[in-house]
C-alpha cells in the first residue's frame, strides 16, 4: 500500500476482493494472494482511520481551549 491511496480506494479493493470470494471466482492460489492483500487493506484502512480519529480529537481539543479563553 502506498501512502498516496486513499481510504476510498482501498475500501473499493476490499470489497472487490469479498465479491470474487463469495462468487467463488478464485482457485486457491488467488485466495491466499488475495487474502494477503485483504490484509493489508485493512490494515491500512485501519491506520487511516485512527489517524483521522487523532486529528479529529486534536481540532476539537483546540477549538474548546479557544472557547473557554475566549
Amino acid at each position: 500500500m502506498n501512502d498516496e491511496m486513499k481510504y476510498e480506494e482501498a475500501l473499493a479493493q476490499l470489497e472487490s476482493i469479498v465479491r470474487k470470494m463469495e462468487s467463488n471466482e478464485l482457485n486457491i492460489d488467488e485466495i491466499a494472494a488475495q487474502l494477503k492483500t485483504a490484509q493489508r487493506l485493512i490494515k491500512f484502512c485501519k491506520d487511516k482511520l485512527t489517524h483521522t480519529e487523532q486529528e479529529l480529537q486534536k481540532i476539537q481539543a483546540e477549538e474548546e481551549l479557544a472557547q473557554a479563553k475566549g
